[in-house]
């Protein structure tokens, strides 16, 4: 029996936790660039991009070329065990994009989560404190010590009790909902006074845009006044750029056009182009206070995602990828903007590069989930595959794959236009 959407469904229920969620009910057979084909044959116009994965959109031919070349060599050996020179090739790469005028290193993981877990234990170790700062509606990952920092309960932790402790919630700039830049850094003064001395804190991690948050972006004064509250305090700065890296923003990493370096940087998702890899870059006396054997797992840097990753950045610098993701996202916030002036449901547009979203409230002003819901579905109806995220699960992100063309953005943005005038 040929299988169908539906079918794959049921056998999805009674083999999958429900925990693991499903945004659309729909099964892939085979994607290329932009574009995927489900196992109905229907096609869909990918604006979501596997969650900021596929910069480089679905099976680069040169990623996957790279991919097959490493496939016949080997596969794995574990790092910690046989070295291989794909990964210390990348770490050269890494640490030659990630923004500071220091020497750094680099750890190659598999997850974000992985990655902003090591980066706390590096932060740790390196000041001999135990604290972290994070933001409300900042996302860093589904693991224990990352659901603690993350600023959203559901779902991520609901139902799972309290968090490890030690971490700390500051406010994150959001004019639109009421929340000034002098309001969030006074409620990091506030934890100072009522939570943890500066002396106990290691780290202060952010996002540069807030990735599940709602595509809320750190202007650079907010983000130097962060720099200056961490050098004052001997607090580390860690940049999650886990979803902004691997030029979605229209540099490498975001943080290159916010005035100031981070000490730490976690990276992941589209830096291998849909293969699993992940890192923290930075200072490298700050990298190296921890022990050999400290730092590492058994699939940690595997050679075969270093290699697809290797091709990604060949393929940034061969295509301009940085100017297309800056273009790209002068075309998405000019269509969106003018969406906007049309439409009074679209409380708000904002972005970085090609990391675009739009906020949707009700006409009486508050957030209005139902209606992003509602979109989202409709225009997978159409054909447009999109997500939403937000504090209130009323934000509407874009993240179509660099490489895909003017015609297959245009096409996705008329589908928004349909469903908005629709619904």
């Amino acid at each position: 029996m040929t299988e169908n959407n539906a079918s794959m469904m049921l056998r999805r229920e009674r083999a999958v936790p429900r925990g693991v969620g499903q945004i659309h009910p729909v099964f892939i057979k085979r994607a290329d660039n932009a574009v995927i084909c489900d196992v109905e044959g229907n096609l869909f116009i990918d604006f979501a991009g596997g969650i900021a994965v596929l910069n480089t959109g679905h099976r680069h031919p040169k990623v996957i070329e790279a991919v097959k070349r490493q496939l016949d060599l080997y596969t794995h050996t574990c790092f910690q065990v046989v070295a291989y020179e794909p990964y210390v090739a990348l770490c050269e790469k890494i640490n030659s994009l990630v923004p500071g005028d220091f020497p750094k290193k680099t750890l190659l993981v598999t997850t974000g989560s992985e990655a902003v877990e090591n980066a706390v234990k590096i932060a740790r170790a390196a000041t001999g404190r135990a604290g972290v700062i994070a933001f409300a509606g900042g996302y860093h990952g589904r693991t224990m010590m990352t659901l603690a920092m993350t600023g959203k309960v559901m779902p991520y932790s609901s139902g799972m009790g309290l968090m490890p402790g030690n971490v700390f919630r500051a406010r994150f700039p959001d004019a639109l909902h009421g929340v000034s830049e002098d309001d969030a850094i006074a409620s990091i003064e506030q934890i100072f006074k009522t939570d943890a001395e500066p002396r106990d804190i290691a780290a202060l991690v952010v996002e540069p845009v807030q990735g599940e948050g709602g595509f809320r972006v750190a202007s650079p004064q907010f983000m130097q006044r962060l720099r200056a509250l961490c050098d004052l305090h001997g607090i580390l700065l860690i940049a999650d750029e886990v979803q902004t890296g691997a030029g979605r923003t229209g540099s490498f990493f975001a943080m290159e056009q916010m005035g100031v370096t981070a000490d730490l940087t976690t990276f992941a998702k589209s830096v291998a182009g849909g293969f699993p890899l992940a890192g923290v870059c930075g200072r490298a006396e700050v990298m190296d206070a921890i022990a050999p054997g400290g730092l590492g797992g058994t699939y940690a840097g595997n050679p075969v995602s270093c290699a697809a990753a290797l091709a990604v950045l060949e393929v940034f610098e061969e295509e301009n990828l940085l100017t297309r993701a800056r273009t790209l996202g002068d075309m998405l916030m000019e269509r969106l903007q003018n969406l906007a002036e049309k439409d009074a449901r679209i409380a708000e547009v904002r972005g970085l590069g090609a990391m675009v979203a739009f906020e949707l409230f009700t006409a009486d002003g508050h957030p209005d989930p139902e209606l992003a819901s509602r979109l989202v579905i409709s225009a997978r109806e159409r054909g447009l595959l999109l997500l939403s995220c937000g504090q209130y699960a009323n934000v509407i992100r874009i993240l179509v794959p660099l490489t895909a063309s003017d015609v297959e953005v245009d096409d996705g943005m008329k589908i928004i236009e349909a469903c908005l005038a629709e619904l």
